[in-house]
């Protein structure tokens, strides 16, 4: 998620101060339900994925009563200011942007990103080797902000509401290309779909820290911080992380 930079306009938006958060509250945490296998919906519709089951560990290392909901991506930072929650566990990477109207915590994983096309293709990262390429990312994401700032010159670039969809388009032959965070890109490509794509090139490191979203001045950043030091140092972070990985992405 990384992961993810939201629209401009809500950088622009007057920050209000939130009320800090009281210990007694129950916990509210948003996650996007649309990103496996960081967040994304079962078929009995309940939230599942690496996202969620951080998050169920750091409530129960706080003794916190929380709830897990559910909120599309592009309002999902406008819900946390307007108190629809107190929280956002979505793969959300800390940015300079974000941190003008939210706070977060300390990082619970760390992103890279990747090329991903299909095996018979010819690609590295380099401009000329996608040159003229259709090339796709999600849209409000580092993926789709870094390929339209450094590659836009050389490719088309194509932008989608979800990964979903911008996997969709690859596996059918409407994308040369995708642009991705590489942990999720990584678990698409064991799917039947993703089978006949592998990642192009070498990672992009682009020093990008995922954070848990809370509103400006809400002592649940440092509660949650605390947590996450304790997960990792009891061995639960481990656990959770081998559920979905077979390489630590702390």
């Amino acid at each position: 998620m990384i992961r993810k930079l939201f629209a401009a306009g809500l950088v622009l938006a007057s920050v209000a101060t939130a009320p800090v958060a009281l210990a007694a509250d129950k916990i509210r945490i948003a996650t996007e339900g649309a990103y496996a296998p960081f967040n994304m919906v079962d078929s009995d519709g309940n939230l599942i994925g690496f996202d969620v089951d951080i998050a169920k560990a750091l409530c129960e290392q706080m003794k916190a009563d929380c709830e897990i909901v559910a909120q599309d991506w592009d309002g999902i930072i406008p819900g946390l200011r307007a108190r629809k929650y107190d929280a956002i566990i979505a793969s959300m990477s800390i940015t300079e942007e974000r941190l003008r109207v939210v706070d977060f915590s300390e990082k619970y994983y760390s992103n890279v990103l990747a090329f991903v096309s299909a095996k018979d293709r010819e690609l590295d990262t380099n401009k000329e080797s996608l040159k003229g390429l259709t090339v796709g990312a999600q849209r409000a994401t580092i993926a789709g902000q870094m390929l339209e700032d450094k590659f836009s010159d050389v490719v088309t670039v194509k932008l989608y509401d979800t990964q979903d969809n911008a996997y969709l388009d690859l596996a059918a032959g409407r994308l040369d290309a995708l642009l991705s965070d590489k942990f999720p890109a990584y678990d698409w490509l064991r799917t039947d779909d993703g089978q006949k794509f592998e990642f192009k090139g070498g990672d992009l490191d682009i020093n990008d820290e995922i954070g848990i979203a809370v509103r400006k001045g809400d002592d649940l950043k440092d509660k949650f911080s605390a947590a996450i030091k304790a997960i990792v140092k009891n061995g639960k972070y481990e656990e959770i992380n081998k559920q979905y990985f077979p390489f630590s992405i702390y």
